[in-house]
């Protein structure tokens, strides 16, 4: 079963629900791997403290120019629609952090003067944490593509167990990455107005990929009942609630799990992950 958990906006409470979700279930007895795909700021190792056992970086093809060969046509800054080719004044220059890496101009190139190198963009780190297979990607600083990063994840998902998937916030194109050819989706939500508008935008994204999809409510009992009443017209289920509980933003801000700081929540987050076993099973 492969469980991503996302959310409209940043700052919700995705990592928090993911962390103690997978060391719940691996507390009781479930075989558990969890993915960071968060890789512009992956934070999950902050509540887990893995022990990291490999590290792999992730690379993607781009374009290198042989001057010698090149006759400056121009038909590969032609065909380039993201601009990483520019062809100008007798000069052919790559812009490699343009580059999505199609191939198109190494196919189109007549004097077969440009061929792919690889290009390093972040990397994988991989390891345990009690128990947890823990795998993450990381982004490198500066660079601007990160589905190539977390569609390298997604092919360390595990074949056997209960995967989850902590997904980048939003509603763009390193969620839709993160969250295809899951079983579940779950979005976690803060019943405030911002909260509200941005888990619309994600309930769009995941009836668009067909996905099915349930709520968490996090910090319930503050603002008011606007998500509930959502999720009742839109015929959402809400799964769980997180309460607003000073102890929990305490243990947060100490790099603390919640159930550790509230040893009840342990139920309630297994009673999250049964309610979306029910709704996966066929």
């Amino acid at each position: 079963m492969i469980v991503a958990v996302a959310s409209g906006k940043g700052g919700t409470g995705k990592t928090t629900v993911a962390a103690n979700l997978a060391v719940a279930l691996r507390q009781a007895g479930r075989q558990v791997q969890l993915l960071d795909s968060d890789v512009e700021e992956p934070n999950c190792h902050l509540l887990l403290d893995p022990e990291i056992q490999q590290s792999s970086p992730v690379t993607v093809p781009v374009p290198v120019v042989d001057p010698q060969r090149c006759r400056h046509h121009g038909e590969c800054a032609r065909l380039c629609r993201y601009g990483a080719i520019l062809c100008l004044n007798g000069r052919t220059q790559v812009f490699p952090e343009l580059c999505h890496a199609c191939g198109g101009c190494a196919l189109l190139c007549p004097e077969k003067a440009i061929e792919e190198q690889p290009r390093e963009i972040g990397c994988l780190d991989q390891g345990d944490a009690g128990g947890v297979s823990f795998v993450q990607g990381r982004l490198k600083v500066g660079e601007p593509r990160a589905v190539p990063v977390i569609e390298a994840l997604r092919q360390r998902t595990a074949r056997d167990g209960i995967v989850l998937i902590d997904a980048p916030p939003g509603a763009s194109c390193p969620v839709m990455a993160a969250i295809k050819a899951c079983d579940f989706v779950c979005l976690v939500a803060e019943s405030t107005p911002f909260g509200l508008h941005d888990l619309d935008l994600t309930v769009a994204l995941t009836r668009a990929l067909g996905l099915p999809t349930g709520v968490v409510v996090n910090r319930a009992g503050l603002g008011d009942d606007r998500v509930y009443r959502y999720c009742q017209k839109e015929d959402i289920p809400v799964l769980a609630q997180i309460p607003d509980d000073r102890r929990l933003a305490a243990a947060q801000a100490e790099g603390r799990l919640a159930i550790h700081a509230v040893p009840d929540l342990r139920d309630a987050f297994l009673s999250l992950a049964e309610a979306i076993e029910q709704r996966v099973a066929p």
